[in-house]
């Protein structure tokens, strides 16, 4: 028997928060290695997501700021968290989600909708921006990244409301 839709939405919202810290962690990590690794700055990467505020100027800052670090990891992780929510209502609070296969499976199909909404259904302005820094290969290794932690913190969440 299903929960009254209130609870599922709770149950997604806790959910969400959950998976979207760990999601969000997840990718800003590969983003500070790729980013390391492919421009020689593990900031520039983060950095340009400040681009919807600061237009390209936050494009060629390659160094931490408050101003742009601090300003696209909010944006990184309030995104994350969308996702994040989403996916749990639709997906990750269900029984057969509860799987690892089907965790990671499902958690790989959320990363490439929000990887293709990001950039098929997205205004330039509002895109992630790290696609200025990173080659397409390092961009799928992000949003896989984001697929894992979504899944993990998934994960977590579940096995924390069912105790």
């Amino acid at each position: 028997m299903d929960a009254p839709p209130a609870s599922q939405a709770a149950s997604a919202i806790r959910t969400g928060l959950i998976a979207g810290a760990f999601a969000s962690v997840a990718s800003s990590v590969a983003l500070a290695i790729l980013g390391r690794y492919e421009t020689g700055s593990s900031a520039a990467t983060t950095n340009a997501t400040s681009h919807w505020v600061w237009d390209r100027e936050a494009l060629f800052r390659r160094s931490p700021s408050l101003r742009h670090t601090v300003l696209s990891y909010a944006i990184h992780h309030g995104s994350s968290t969308f996702w994040a929510v989403l996916y749990a209502w639709l997906h990750a609070n269900r029984r057969p989600a509860q799987s690892v296969p089907a965790a990671l499976g499902g958690a790989g199909i959320a990363a490439a909708t929000a990887c293709a909404v990001d950039y098929l259904a997205t205004p330039r302005r509002l895109t992630p921006g790290f696609e200025h820094h990173l080659s397409k290969g390092a961009m799928a290794a992000v949003y896989a990244s984001f697929a894992v932690g979504l899944a993990l913190g998934c994960a977590v969440a579940n096995r924390e409301r069912m105790r």
